[in-house]
């Protein structure tokens, strides 16, 4: 198991800003950014901005929550930021930001953001360790908080869902209002 390296990098020096124009071809039947061509391009931007901050080659572990919160038309420009929140031993989060520009109004949108937790592989494909970050901010000491705490919170969650300590009965009050019926049958 490697240790942690005894560095520190400030969070500038990794952050990642791309911008592209939205063609046809990234476009539905109704003119309107397909969703998957923006996790794409979030995808990229988060793989850029951790393997900047760890010098390594960096794969997706999770991708945290994405909500498109308004839609992205063809021929607008989209920007993507990219900045460490959180580095651990051999992973760190990144923060993304996505916004569009009408490149005629010049009115921007904010269309998602998301928490991509990379991890940082040496030439044998094993985890490596990175360095941590410098935190020069209240912002940013908020959002490395916000990150410990949405770890602990997915640890909790995934151990009360398991199928090993889940009561279906401490549950069943879900479904009074729900869009389902259950038809239980013996011995599941």
């Amino acid at each position: 198991m490697s240790k942690i390296k005894e560095e520190f990098k400030h969070i500038k020096e990794s952050q990642v800003t791309i911008t592209q124009l939205m063609l046809p071809s990234h476009s539905n039947f109704s003119g309107k950014i397909h969703g998957g061509h923006i996790l794409n391009l979030m995808d990229q931007i988060a793989f850029a901005c951790a393997s900047k901050h760890s010098g390594n080659y960096c794969v997706t572990a999770s991708v945290n929550k994405v909500d498109f919160l308004n839609p992205i038309e063809v021929g607008e420009l989209v920007t993507l930021k990219a900045s460490i929140n959180f580095t651990g031993r051999t992973s760190m989060v990144v923060g993304l930001r996505v916004e569009s520009e009408n490149i005629r109004t010049g009115e921007k949108k904010h269309c998602n953001s998301s928490y991509f937790t990379m991890v940082a592989k040496d030439e044998n494909g094993k985890s490596a360790p990175i360095p941590g970050i410098i935190l020069t901010t209240k912002s940013e000491i908020r959002r490395f908080a916000r990150s410990v705490k949405r770890q602990e919170e997915g640890k909790n969650r995934t151990s009360r869902f398991s199928s090993k300590v889940f009561k279906t009965d401490d549950y069943l009050y879900l479904f009074e209002r729900s869009n389902s019926k259950i038809e239980l049958k013996e011995n599941n």
